[in-house]
């Protein structure tokens, strides 16, 4: 019955009466059937969602629970899946919220793990964890006074929070403090004596300043109190490695392979272990094993193509290292021994030469585009190494003169000349530079700068052969032969050709005094995915005492290069300028060294009696008597490699010949500053630590 239509009919007054008296009968009846409508409506809609708000709560802590198991398998990428899922049922499960933060922390996606962990500190602003986590990664993204502020706030709440405690000092390693990183690091271990991540930290801070026995003690003290965890082993494996125990090493690497079996980082140490302990066979086999794992994996192909050197096997080797360099063609260790198995095993003729020849030589227009000089004649003179013949020389000989050269300039088109390879451009050049330099000093004295070109220091290159970073074995080696190189482009020091790997450091002193080294290096790297540290170690090669240090750090893609090019530049500039004089006018007298050497106007330079200066005991400098000081030379005119300038004698006699020694004598009290950051491999090596 519709009762719309009864309540709005108009009738007669007993009809409106009648309709009275039936919905007056029926009202209550509606009152009672009222509420069951409304609940069917409310249970129609919900019945309308797929999944009930009950049934919300489980599947978000389910999706959690399958998300941290995930993390425990150190399965990073199943984890996110997991937790993505998790936060989008429950956007706000702080729990779900922080460990996603920590996933993307140890995947090293550093600015996305920062975004999350700080969601996840605004649902839950009084977890401390959370807090620290943040710490942890401002730490990674190098916001060290933002990191600083918030570890105080959290130890201010609690003084003994053992995580703030650890990020304190791992800040302390960031900021490239390692005495007062190990500091705390021992008084935490002090308050939690068997935490194991406190110890690790320890015993790895205590190897970083040297003291490798200390360091042994502190992972066998970890080693006794976890002797089921394979964190331990494999960290006990690492550091008892640096101290060049290496079969102890392989003892511990087995036993964190036997707890975790397929644990990658040990596995990779374990073949770097192998490789060191000179099983190159077995070495090249886990190699396999990881490449077949993964085959991005390039710490794997170059450790597999280094075993095949070492083996004596080179064309396998190139193979080998020709293949990763297609996978990845940036990698500068892989290129480095690559390029230099070449150079060492086949004919000037191969065209493999010209392949990777090739490479160096677009990268060097691309710099030179960029206005990147430097840059570029690295890559023009590693091209040529590897085929002299190109005529890419042109375009290096062009930067020459670019930088002011043109004395230089013209040997390289007469370079090309003798070779057979010049065109009418290269003809014309020729005689126009020669005329152009009919004036030079060199031409005014009669002198062939080429002819009495001369370098004064004698300087050899090593790595001990147990110098292993992180990533690479035999890193230092790779380093060192990178510095000699460059070295060879330095006018005033001869990079001696000597084996660049030694096993002692008494083995690289005997080398270099027998071989006349004037001073010897010892390279060392430490290196993580993204940074390199070099340690160049400078000694007297007369008597072995330590010369100087020089350190630099780099970051980002050339990090190898770059870094080698900035112990090559601490090197030359802390070398006193040297010479000799070659002629003598009256009052005047002519060096062979120039502008290019340094060399400039109204410098004053002693002038010392043919081959008397001697190296100094300790330190970088030339040490001469009084009565072996014969004159001194102000320089008045500077070409691009010869000057000439006024005597000035010493004594009554003039006792200045032409062969004597000059030598500019500056205050050496200030040495060039070395470029010191934080330990990279460390930082590594603590940020990994779970």
């Amino acid at each position: 019955m519709n009762l719309c239509r009864i309540t709005s009919h108009r009738g007669t007054k007993a009809q409106r009466t009648q309709r009275s008296l039936f919905i007056n009968s029926v009202s209550p009846c509606l009152r009672v059937i009222k509420f069951p409508i409304i609940l069917i409506t409310i249970l129609f809609v919900i019945s309308l969602f797929p999944v009930s708000i009950e049934a919300q709560v489980p599947a978000a802590v389910a999706h959690f629970e399958r998300g941290k198991s995930h993390m425990a398998d150190e399965n990073w990428y199943s984890a996110i899946e997991s937790l993505l899922e998790c936060i989008r049922i429950n956007p706000a499960h702080a729990e779900g919220t922080a460990a996603l933060a920590e996933c993307y922390y140890e995947l090293a996606e550093f600015d996305e793990a920062l975004n999350w962990v700080r969601r996840a500190r605004q649902l839950s602003r009084t977890n401390m964890s959370i807090a620290n986590l943040e710490v942890f990664i401002l730490i990674a993204l190098g916001h060290l006074d933002t990191a600083s502020t918030l570890v105080n706030q959290i130890l201010a709440v609690e003084p003994y929070n053992r995580e703030a405690l650890f990020a304190a000092g791992e800040l302390e390693i960031a900021r490239n403090r390692p005495s007062e990183a190990m500091l705390r690091y021992r008084d935490a271990v002090r308050r939690f004596p068997d935490d194991r991540r406190l110890l690790i930290s320890l015993a790895l801070v205590t190897l970083s300043l040297g003291d490798g026995e200390t360091a042994v003690t502190h992972i066998n003290n970890a080693l006794r109190q976890h002797p089921g965890d394979y964190r331990v082993y494999y960290y006990a494996a690492y550091i008892y490695s640096m101290n060049n125990r290496v079969t102890d090493a392989i003892r511990f690497a087995q036993r964190a392979l036997y707890y975790r079996p397929g644990h990658q980082p040990s596995q990779s140490l374990m073949a770097t272990l192998r490789y060191r302990n000179g099983e190159y066979e077995e070495a090249s086999r886990l190699c396999d094993i990881a490449i077949a794992n993964n085959r991005q994996d390039m710490s794997a192909w170059y450790l597999k193509g280094l075993s095949f050197i070492r083996m004596g096997r080179f064309q396998e080797a190139i193979t080998v290292l020709s293949t990763a360099i297609t996978i990845n063609e940036h990698d500068e260790f892989i290129r480095a021994i690559l390029e230099e198995t070449i150079i060492s095993s086949t004919n000037l003729e191969d065209p493999r030469r010209v392949r990777f020849a090739t490479w160096h030589f677009n990268r060097a227009r691309n710099f030179r585009q960029r206005n990147m000089i430097e840059q570029s004649l690295f890559e023009y003179r590693r091209g040529l190494r590897l085929n002299p013949f190109a005529a890419d020389r042109r375009e290096y000989a062009e930067l020459i003169r670019l930088q002011g050269y043109p004395a230089r300039y013209l040997e390289e088109l007469l370079f090309i000349q003798d070779q057979g390879l010049a065109d009418r451009a290269i003809n014309d050049a020729v005689e126009a530079y020669n005329s152009l330099l009919s004036n030079a000093l060199f031409r005014q004295w009669q002198i062939n700068p080429v002819d009495v070109a001369q370098r004064y220091w004698n300087v050899a290159v090593f790595a001990l052969a147990g110098q292993s970073s992180f990533y690479h074995a035999d890193a230092g080696s790779v380093a060192a032969g990178v510095i000699r190189e460059l070295l060879v482009h330095d006018r005033n020091i001869t990079p001696l050709q000597l084996e660049l790997r030694q096993a002692t450091f008494s083995q690289a002193f005997r080398q270099a005094r027998e071989g006349g080294a004037d001073y010897f290096i010892l390279v060392s790297v430490s290196e993580n995915e993204r940074d390199i540290s070099i340690k160049a170690e400078l000694f007297t090669g007369r008597t072995g005492s330590l010369a100087g240090t020089f350190h630099t750090f780099r970051t980002g893609s050339d990090r190898l290069r770059d870094a080698s090019r900035g112990i090559v530049s601490q090197l030359s500039t802390s070398m006193p300028i040297r010479g000799s004089l070659l002629v003598r006018r009256q009052g005047q007298a002519l060096i062979n060294k120039g502008r290019a050497d340094g060399v400039q106007q109204n410098a004053v330079y002693d002038i010392v009696k043919r081959g008397r200066p001697q190296i100094s005991n300790e330190g970088i400098a030339l040490v001469y008597n009084d009565d072996e000081l014969v004159g001194r030379l102000t320089i008045t005119n500077v070409d691009e490699e010869i000057a000439i300038g006024n005597i000035e004698r010493i004594g009554f006699f003039d006792r200045i010949e032409p062969g004597d020694e000059v030598i500019l004598q500056t205050n050496r009290s200030t040495r060039p500053s070395t470029e010191s950051a934080a330990n990279p491999e460390l930082r590594e090596l603590l940020r990994t630590l779970r």
